[in-house]
């Protein structure tokens, strides 16, 4: 029987393995350490016990630690920083965007950025507009910053020790409903290169592109409609920026025809980026437009029936397939 994890227990057990191979690699975030509970959602449970003062909690200051890892990386460490929501990263865009993002540029690639910032979002658990927007699209626009986003453990683990290993800053972005959710166990030791996405469903009539939480909606779409003669490809991007044109374009090229599914809020998100280049680079061969699945173009509601009325669907995406075959 194959071992099972959940996304989670990958993400502590990446960090931890990067810890132990390298001593480097520090943590530190607001509640990071056990003796403030290991994190909000004990992503980083025992580290603090196993590490010591490598794992530190931090006040609540994404401005001062999220510096404070820019200092550290330039200094010759591998933070990694736990910003706890994805929408507090605006509190400390001036860090990541005006430093972390253009060191490399401004000192003609003598000093490297080599920092993780790791924050969660994701929209279902009634937690309001100021904890689930999903920031993918601020970062992949910001030149030198790589952006990654996981969809199973087994990749979450991998990418999470790419991104430490990594001489640039990325953003490494988790999805909350993701989080229990089992899946195959990752090989310890696997590192997963940036800029590689994975295709994790042949097919011959349509591509279906996504990351995170479109994955599984996607797979479950691509698996219903198979019973009724349709064959989708299914690739899952994982990493954002840099964006993986080849298998991209390649997949398109072989089915003609393409549907960008993401939780993120549908204008100028990720999805309009690969559109735009979908028919620039094959525009002659399509038989359909390029079609979005995204979420409406609102704050994420509080009220439980109208967030599952601003999330996107399955059926959505169905319906996108059915109109890139008519």
């Amino acid at each position: 029987m194959t071992a099972k994890m959940t996304m989670l227990e990958a993400i502590n057990l990446g960090i931890k393995d990067a810890m132990a191979a390298d001593e480097s690699v520090i943590l530190f975030g607001e509640d990071v350490a056990d003796e403030q509970g290991g994190g909000v959602v004990k992503a980083t449970a025992g580290l603090s016990t196993a590490f010591g003062e490598r794992v530190r909690s931090t006040p609540i200051s994404e401005q001062g630690f999220v510096g404070a890892g820019v200092g550290a990386a330039i200094g010759g460490m591998r933070p990694v920083v736990e910003v706890m929501m994805a929408n507090f990263l605006a509190v400390c865009m001036d860090q990541i965007v005006n430093h972390a993002a253009k060191i490399r540029f401004m000192s003609g690639g003598q000093t490297a950025v080599p920092m993780t910032i790791r924050t969660m979002s994701g929209a279902g658990f009634q937690t309001g507009g100021q904890h689930t927007d999903w920031t993918e699209a601020w970062f992949a626009h910001t030149p030198g910053m790589k952006v990654v986003m996981p969809s199973n453990p087994a990749d979450a683990y991998g990418l999470i020790r790419g991104c430490i290993e990594d001489d640039d800053p990325c953003l490494f972005q988790e999805s909350m409903p993701l989080y229990w959710v089992p899946g195959e166990a990752p090989v310890q030791g696997n590192v997963i290169r940036l800029g590689e996405a994975n295709i994790v469903k042949e097919g011959t009539d349509v591509t279906l592109i996504t990351y995170g939480r479109g994955v599984a909606d996607s797979m479950a779409v691509a698996q219903k409609m198979a019973a009724d003669g349709v064959n989708a490809e299914v690739i899952d991007l994982r990493t954002i920026s840099p964006l993986d044109n080849d298998t991209i374009l390649n997949s398109v090229a072989k089915t003609r025809r393409a549907v960008v599914v993401h939780e993120a809020v549908r204008s100028f998100g990720v999805g309009a980026e690969i559109s735009s280049r979908i028919h620039e680079q094959l525009f002659s061969d399509l038989k359909a437009p390029v079609q979005r699945v995204a979420s409406s173009d609102c704050p994420t509601p509080f009220c439980k029936p109208l967030e599952d009325a601003f999330l996107y669907s399955q059926a959505e995406i169905e319906h996108a397939i059915k109109a890139t075959l008519d």
